[in-house]
């Protein structure tokens, strides 16, 4: 049996030899191309947020992959991310086969139903890294077992408490229970509050400590997930780039301070990487200038 770890406080000295950094002459292929599940038309500012939050950090290209419903809603309201239709499970299977499609993020906003469920199994069939978020994991509350016999690829799990529960019941002792959960799943789970803990099968447990009041508030959790899948998307391995999403989310917390809604998130999120690559002794490219 893995014996458990302590408990590490999160900061960039634990991710920072991972954490990406662009070449100078590399392109957004190079950069990985993240899809995530768009919900349906009433509700698709979750999907949008997410998606924003993946390009924002790295990602090289970003897709919504939508019903045709509400195509005309994501098509307008995001301009450099892709949207890509899927009328049904073979359809979006066929959409994530291509190899160039480095995660799949699933669950803000999806709904809880069968095609949800579907879709989340068909990605883990696929054998891509997943993050699954909020209804990805909550359409599972009835046989969790049918998740977790599925999980061979990388996978992160982004719970709240409530969403926690559903699967692995209530959480008593946080961190006790983020990582029996990440034993009892093979993911990496990421349980949220204001101590984040993140814990791998392997026994790891990371705690990002007192995030700051302003980030309860909706459409938080999503621009999480959209950061740790943009990171994975770049080839961070999944519970490194959860730490490190984790930290970067506070960041731009404080950073805004009082009043901040979700998409003020994504708005500080450069400043709060320039900042980042000082610490971690990353140096931008040197521009090109022609003669």
């Amino acid at each position: 049996m893995i014996g458990v770890m302590t408990a590490r406080d999160n900061s960039p000295d634990l991710w920072r030899d991972s954490f990406p950094n662009p070449a100078a002459a590399g392109s957004k292929y190079d950069r990985g191309h993240a899809v995530v599940l768009g919900g349906p038309m009433a509700a698709t500012g979750a999907a949008r947020l997410a998606a924003r939050a993946c390009l924002r950090i790295g990602a090289g290209l970003v897709s919504i992959a939508c019903d045709p419903s509400s195509l005309m809603v994501y098509a307008t309201a995001l301009q450099a991310v892709m949207t890509k239709v899927i009328r049904d499970e073979a359809a979006f299977a066929a959409c994530i086969e291509d190899p160039r499609i480095t995660v799949v993020l699933m669950g803000p906003a999806a709904g809880v139903n069968d095609r949800t469920r579907n879709l989340v199994l068909a990605a883990l069939k696929a054998g891509k890294a997943c993050v699954l978020d909020a209804d990805a994991i909550t359409v599972f509350k009835d046989a969790p077992d049918e998740l977790f016999d599925a999980i061979a690829s990388p996978v992160l799990l982004t719970p709240h408490a409530g969403e926690f529960a559903r699967l692995f019941g209530e959480v008593s002792d946080r961190e006790a229970s983020a990582l029996r959960a990440a034993r009892t799943s093979g993911a990496v789970v990421l349980l949220k509050g204001r101590d984040t803990v993140i814990a791998a099968p392997d026994g790891r447990i990371v705690v990002n400590r007192e995030a700051p009041p302003w980030l309860a508030t909706a459409g938080s959790g999503d621009v999480l997930a959209g950061f740790a899948a943009g990171l994975v998307a770049q080839g961070m391995a999944v519970f490194e780039a959860a730490c490190a999403a984790a930290w970067i989310h506070a960041q731009c917390s404080r950073a805004f301070g009082p009043g901040l809604i979700a998409e003020d998130l994504e708005a500080q999120l450069p400043a709060v990487l320039r900042d980042l690559s000082g610490q971690i002794g990353q140096t931008a490219p040197v521009p090109f200038r022609p003669q």
